[in-house]
């Protein structure tokens, strides 16, 4: 009766642990997940009306225009941080929240096409006639399909860690399991605050490779543009399965007529440098600049690559009749 008496105790005890834990942790995801939402709020972006539809988008810096495509979980956020980092303030960086992406809705017939004719669309509500186009990852595809069906429009073009026609070697969840995943907020949160080295692996940190301090801040800065996930999942989804897998539907990159860079690393495990390698030898005079490591952030080479996207499109982005 003893033993009983004292089983029942333990697991009581156990019982307002668990509880404490999970009201701890449940308060921690409310404040912080509000926080994101007000970043977002805050973040400068506005919505614009366009003959495409209604499309997101914030600007940063001042001189010749460049469109920023975010990659997969982005939005305008996560391009203006790319635009922040690899292009400064010497240029009129536009970050476009692509098709799902937070306040652009996500069409019916959505594909890398229509979404390189709706950044025509949102360059002609701004009233710009050429700009310079910057794609990385998933964001890539589009970019390619911009330069492809406008040439007349897109002046140069920059791919960094970008999806490129080629094999791929990263592994689908089933679709209804992304649905369910993409679409919780809360999910998300936990990963990125507690099982944060199983997120570094999607995010493309090679498998051994040490993260110093200042590349922990910086993983830590492109996490803070997931969160919220759900408005961005819709857009997440169509990535994965649809605009990601179109690219090797047949591109035909030797048709691309302007100045080109393509930067990628050595050991990016989720776009391959021999992909790269090739877009590089099919576009006519493409630029090739190889990453020794870095995974598919370029880790610890921010210098360098800002310094080759600079130098690039301020000899070819404002140059091309």
């Amino acid at each position: 009766m003893r033993n009983l008496k004292i089983a029942w105790l333990v697991a009581g005890a156990l019982i307002v642990a668990v509880a404490i834990v999970a009201l701890f942790v449940y308060v921690r995801y409310r404040r912080e997940i509000r926080a994101a939402q007000e970043h977002l709020k805050n973040g400068g972006s506005q919505v614009i009306d366009t003959d495409c539809g209604p499309i997101e988008y914030a600007a940063f810096g001042e001189g010749y225009p460049v469109l920023v495509v975010h990659g997969i979980f982005g939005g305008f956020d996560q391009g203006l941080v790319i635009a922040r980092r690899n292009a400064g303030e010497g240029f009129q960086s536009i970050a476009p929240s692509r098709f799902g992406y937070l306040r652009t809705p996500l069409p019916e017939d959505a594909s890398p096409a229509g979404q390189a004719d709706a950044f025509v669309c949102l360059l002609d509500a701004l009233g710009i006639e050429q700009a310079a186009i910057i794609g990385t990852s998933a964001g890539g595809t589009s970019a390619i399909q911009f330069a492809l069906r406008h040439p007349n429009r897109c002046s140069a073009l920059v791919l960094f860690s970008s999806n490129t026609p080629g094999e791929t070697e990263a592994v689908l969840l089933p679709e209804p399991v992304s649905k369910t995943l993409f679409k919780s907020d809360f999910a998300f949160w936990l990963m990125t605050t507690y099982f944060s080295s199983s997120l570094k692996s999607i995010m493309g940190v090679p498998e051994g490779f040490e993260l110093t301090p200042e590349y922990e801040a910086n993983v830590a800065e492109v996490m803070k543009t997931i969160l919220p996930v759900y408005p961005r999942s819709d857009g997440a989804l169509f990535d994965m399965y649809v605009s990601n897998p179109d690219i090797n539907s047949g591109y035909p990159l030797e048709e691309i007529t302007m100045p080109v860079l393509i930067v990628n690393a050595i050991d990016d495990p989720l776009t391959l440098y021999k992909n790269a390698q090739s877009a590089a030898e099919r576009i006519p005079g493409a630029k090739l600049v190889t990453i020794e490591s870095g995974g598919h952030m370029l880790l610890g080479h921010e210098g360098k690559i800002r310094s080759e996207i600079v130098a690039f499109l301020q000899e070819y982005a404002s140059t091309r009749p």
